[in-house]
């Protein structure tokens, strides 16, 4: 039967179909398939994607240099969806993320050292239903690999038929393997930090609106260090109100990348408890304790008190609010929350707006309190995900991302796997739908 996209010597490698009777596919050939090329698709829906279109999304896959696995398959090829990713995964034996396009039905697992199961959930739930078929899977492959660990298989890079005659034909081979392995790592770390300064380029935005809020709180308390009654704890908490102030301008002005954001929203979050204090001490009230911010916008100020509150569709969890927003929850109302431009377009609430505003948020919350606050928001799930690391910076108390060790992406784990490690996700499948941000596109 006809490959699904023949590969040429200036084209990634497609999977192809191997020859059999007619009928369809079997999971062997499809396993076989892939570990050949990342892109498999069955003759007899060849129509919803084509063979460029095939090449096409095997070279995104290839330049990411990630284990993605997509296939594209008639309506019959299986009953048991399940049992045919797990046969399918051990089959391959290869750590990665799987896709099925079964029909008009999408189906994504993944190991769980390379993507998180709510993320994988999130990222089935997001493209479903996506048309035609080459913009779904473009669309999910493109969001996936700015998320998920790991790495590309090296069978997808093995070059067959190098003369074994002379050592030229083996000298050439190297070179031309050389070069397209210099190019492809040239390019995908090209992407990577292009990705990382619009990421950046994003938080200005934020941290300057925060940086601008902090410095009118200075100028409404309107404390004069000379004034009548102003002692020497006064003027040194507004001394470090004001060293703070001035060292988030300076950390922004000199950030790099994403991950330096979390020492300025650090150091604002030092000057807004000095503030605190000081405003304490000129009115002879008790001195504050310190605590977070809001979490419904860092400024707020201090917390007050923990309640509990649960994001749309997601769970309860306790979280530091505001005087003001505590009033609110308790009369019924929604608190004022900090909405900022979301990966997808639009104003979003900062934990579904994209990865980007993580470091953002680890510098107010700090790493131990992070996960518990966000669990079950797409901020959350993309912090438990070994790629945000890589891309943001790790933060205290994250752990490893879930993945419990073991193999990454693109190794050889044969058909010695835990089924309940490969999964689609669980739980209230938060962070996607209704419009909201992209799988973390822009990063």
């Amino acid at each position: 039967m006809p490959a699904a996209a023949a590969p040429s010597a200036h084209s990634p490698a497609v999977a192809a179909a191997p020859e059999r009777a007619p009928g369809r596919a079997t999971v062997s050939e499809v396993a076989t398939a892939w570990r050949e090329g990342p892109v498999f698709v069955d003759p007899d829906v060849s129509d919803q994607l084509s063979d460029v279109q095939a090449r096409d999304l095997s070279q995104e896959i290839q330049e990411s240099d990630k284990a993605i696995f997509v296939a594209v398959l008639p309506a019959t090829f299986t009953d048991d969806v399940d049992r045919t990713m797990n046969d399918l995964r051990g089959d391959t034996g290869i750590t990665g993320l799987y896709v099925l396009r079964i029909g008009d039905d999408l189906h994504v697992r993944a190991d769980r050292s390379v993507l998180s199961p709510q993320a994988t959930q999130n990222l089935q739930s997001r493209f479903q239903g996506t048309t035609p078929a080459a913009d779904q899977l473009s669309g999910l492959v493109g969001n996936a690999t700015q998320n998920m660990g790991g790495r590309a298989p090296a069978s997808w890079s093995a070059r067959e038929g190098v003369p074994g005659s002379t050592w030229l034909g083996l000298g050439i081979a190297a070179v031309v393997v050389g070069g397209a392995a210099y190019t492809l790592t040239r390019r995908t770390k090209n992407r990577r930090a292009q990705a990382q300064r619009e990421a950046l380029d994003k938080l200005r935005v934020v941290v300057d609106e925060d940086i601008t809020a902090f410095g009118e709180e200075l100028e409404r308390l309107d404390f004069r260090p000379s004034e009548p009654g102003a002692t020497d704890e006064m003027r040194g908490d507004y001394e470090r109100a004001l060293d703070a102030y001035e060292n988030a301008k300076s950390l922004m002005d000199h950030a790099g990348k994403p991950e330096d954001v979390r020492e300025v929203t650090k150091a604002l979050e030092d000057g807004r408890f000095a503030l605190a204090v000081l405003d304490a001490r000129r009115d002879g009230r008790e001195l504050p304790v310190r605590r977070s911010p809001c979490f419904f916008d860092p400024r707020h100020g201090l917390s007050v008190a923990d309640v509990t509150w649960a994001p749309a569709g997601g769970a309860p969890r306790e979280v530091p609010v505001c005087a003001a927003d505590q009033a609110r929850l308790e009369q019924g109302e929604a608190p004022e929350i900090r909405t900022v431009e979301s990966d997808g377009g639009g104003r979003r609430p900062y934990w579904e707006a994209g990865p980007a505003y993580g470091p953002w948020a680890g510098g107010y919350f700090g790493g131990g309190l992070l996960p518990g606050l966000l669990a079950g928001t797409m901020l959350g799930h993309m912090m438990m995900t070994p790629a945000y690391a890589a891309d943001y910076g790790s933060a205290e108390g994250f752990g490893d991302g879930g993945a419990g060790g073991g193999y990454e992406g693109g190794d050889v784990s044969g058909s010695d796997f835990d089924p309940g490690d490969f999964g689609g996700g669980f739980g209230d499948g938060g962070g996607f739908g209704g419009g909201g941000g992209d799988f973390g596109g822009g990063f």
